[in-house]
């Protein structure tokens, strides 16, 4: 089908600009001004560094033909390089490496403002090694998941989104709080590169979903039938998820603050996005509908819980992306039907508990997996080679501290290299140990 390998490079290259740029616009208007670049800079790097540890070991670990860890992972070795692997499934490892590169990406967003660049870049190797590569393999692989539990994840909601969602919310942890967390106003320093970035969000999302089919067909009758069905679906389902999911969250912070934000718009495409990428292919529109509604509403309430339980998850990785990716999972439990691709009726379809089940046993161990491997890495770094810049680099500005430049020319300095101050600021420290 030359169609099908047509639309999946197009695909293909609408997932790799979900990284670079649209979610380096979305990270980067959400952070203060003086981070904005560092910011950027995360999704910058995780796209070089994920992609050619990808193509090196990534795909053989992910997708190749040795199991080796009683279905949790592949040998890494015996497609590495890409060795043996025929050119003609170079389209399929290129489209796999971006969904390995943005889920990287992702975690970046719970630890904005305060991480040194060189201690992120010895991070995501191993971290993909140890935790993408592996649930890949156990979901879409052949693995453990998919020999045990006849769980649908579609694109992603438990490989990409929980995996990406416990990871932030582990380094939040491990790392700490930013300086001032609570105290100084950390608001997006701007929010047009926030709405410009959802967009483009939404807009590669299609590659992100519709690209995820599998033909499974014998003939190229069978497969453009396949091919024409699915990805209406998909499409369909991911665009009204998104809709619901963003009036979701507006009606949310209407009742609870009174105002409809610009961010909050934002913020629900994202959360409405995450959400249908495990049910795009099992659910009916009512149930895209109704994941939608639930995952914006649940959590545009759960980005607020961080100030309650003092976390400081930076952009809201955990409350959008875990949650979501949560919501999505579990509900195909109760909303997947026969009628769609996915072939299985859920609880309200009549399918009884059993899909449920699976759902659940499914994000749960994406959660243990990521949560106890994350620790793992996290504080190997911290006690090596140590996560944060000093105190008076992140006050004074980590752009400064790790690029030496400046995202806007506010004092002529056009983002050049900064000069070094002989005599530092005199600042006092408060009561709870961060400078004033």
């Amino acid at each position: 089908m030359d169609g099908y390998y047509a639309w999946m490079i197009v695909a293909t290259a609408l997932v790799l600009m979900m990284t670079t740029p649209a979610l380096a616009l979305f990270y980067g208007g959400m952070t203060r001004s003086k981070s904005v670049l560092n910011m950027m800079m995360m999704s910058y790097v995780a796209m070089a560094v994920v992609g050619i540890v990808y193509v090196l070991w990534g795909w053989s670990e992910s997708f190749g033909p040795k199991d080796v860890g009683g279905g949790l992972f592949a040998d890494p070795f015996t497609l590495f390089g890409l060795k043996n692997v025929e050119w003609g499934s170079y389209v399929g490892v290129c489209f796999q490496l971006t969904f390995a590169v943005i889920t990287a990406a992702l975690i970046s967003g719970a630890i904005a403002d305060r991480v040194k660049l060189s201690s992120w870049v010895v991070f995501l190797p191993l971290w993909v090694t140890l935790c993408y590569f592996p649930l890949a393999h156990m979901v879409w692989g052949g693995g453990w998941i998919s020999q045990h539990l006849a769980a649908q994840d579609y694109a992603g909601g438990t490989v990409v989104h929980i995996n990406a969602g416990v990871a932030g919310g582990v380094l939040a942890l491990i790392i700490g709080r930013r300086v001032g967390f609570r105290r100084d106003p950390m608001k997006p320093h701007n929010l047009t590169l926030t709405m410009i970035g959802a967009g483009l969000l939404w807009f590669g999302w299609y590659g992100f979903n519709v690209g995820s089919i599998v033909l499974t067909g014998k003939t190229d009758a069978q497969n453009t039938q396949q091919f024409m069905t699915e990805t209406g679906v998909t499409f369909l389902n991911t665009t009204i998820a998104t809709m619901a999911a963003m009036l979701a969250w507006l009606a949310m912070e209407r009742v609870i603050h009174g105002k409809a934000t610009s961010l909050g718009a934002a913020s629900g495409i994202v959360a409405g996005l995450v959400a249908i990428t495990p049910s795009c292919g099992a659910v009916d529109v009512v149930g895209a509908i109704a994941i939608g509604a639930v995952a914006g509403a649940a959590c545009a309430y759960a980005v607020g819980l961080k100030f309650k339980l003092d976390l400081d998850d930076s952009l809201d990785v955990v409350g959008v992306h875990l949650v979501g990716g949560v919501v999505g999972t579990v509900l195909i439990g109760f909303l997947s039907t026969k009628a769609a691709p996915g072939g299985i009726d859920g609880l309200l379809y009549g399918g009884g508990l059993t899909s449920l089940g699976h759902q659940a046993g499914a994000a749960a161990i994406s959660i243990v997996w990521t949560g106890v491997f994350t620790t793992v890495i996290g504080l190997a770094i911290k006690y090596t080679i140590g996560w944060r810049v000093s105190e008076d680099e992140e006050v004074d500005g980590i752009d400064f501290a790790e690029h030496g430049e400046s995202a806007y020319d506010l004092d002529g300095r056009s983002g050049g290299v900064r000069t070094p101050v002989t005599v530092p600021p005199t600042r006092t420290r408060t009561t709870e140990g961060a400078l004033a």
